[in-house]
């Protein structure tokens, strides 16, 4: 229970590396603020931790590319709970093409979700923790945020920008009590890779369990330590 009273929210919350972290947050003791779109995925979700952990669980449909949803849904979560101790930014989306065929709409929605989406919820919530004067936030630019690779213009730009954003976010905060950590994760299968077209090996991925793992070494970091950033990787990719 080593996360006993603590807070987590995690966007993203109903599937993928989301919902494995939720499952170890409770098994850890965490209070959950679950969102995503998709209501019955995080109503099933809140369910089977209640019945598994006795989890109390809020949970929150938003779309987090919308700017003023996000606030009234932090307000909301923040004033349920008292607090928001943890922030796992998990919603995201991708598209692995060449360049010249990855259409302007497929772009604007990376930008949009990865990108735009962790600002506006990360923004909300880091005002909540500088008031109570501690806070972790987590975000998942995966390995395409630090490397690029063939087909993966689009996708590693809106990474790369939540790399960024989590790094100046740091800087800007370093006195305020909030903790940032970057998860560098290697290829996790997940419901990502349904629609690519490109030839990958699934069953040598990472699990998302074993992105969930390491989210909550994050967050079981010492009060006066943090790690700032995480690479993990499948195996048959160390040290790329």
């Amino acid at each position: 229970m080593q996360l006993q009273n603590k807070v987590a929210l995690i966007t993203g919350g109903g599937r993928g590396i989301g919902a494995e972290s939720a499952r170890l947050f409770a098994e850890a003791g965490a209070k959950l603020i679950l969102v995503s779109r998709t209501k019955p995925e995080l109503d099933a979700l809140a369910k089977e931790l209640f019945d598994t952990y006795d989890t109390d669980t809020l949970t929150m449909v938003c779309d987090v590319t919308k700017a003023a949803d996000v606030k009234s849904m932090v307000a909301e979560a923040a004033a349920h709970f008292g607090r928001i101790d943890i922030l796992l930014n998990a919603a995201g989306t991708g598209q692995l093409k060449p360049v010249l065929e990855l259409a302007v709409e497929e772009f604007d929605a990376m930008i949009d979700l990865n990108l735009k989406g962790t600002f506006y919820v990360s923004k909300a919530v880091c005002e909540v923790m500088v008031k109570q004067k501690s806070g972790l936030v987590i975000n998942l630019p995966g390995i395409l945020g630090k490397h690029a690779m063939l087909m993966s213009s689009g996708y590693s730009a809106s990474k790369f920008g939540v790399t960024g954003l989590t790094k100046a976010m740091a800087l800007d905060l370093r006195r305020e009590g909030v903790k940032f950590t970057l998860l560098h994760l290697g290829g996790v299968n997940t419901s990502f890779w349904d629609n690519v077209s490109m030839k990958v090996q699934r069953d040598k991925m990472l699990t998302a369990r074993d992105a969930a793992q390491a989210v909550l070494q994050a967050a079981l970091a010492p009060q006066s330590a943090v790690l700032s950033e995480i690479t993990l990787q499948p195996e048959n990719h160390q040290m790329l």
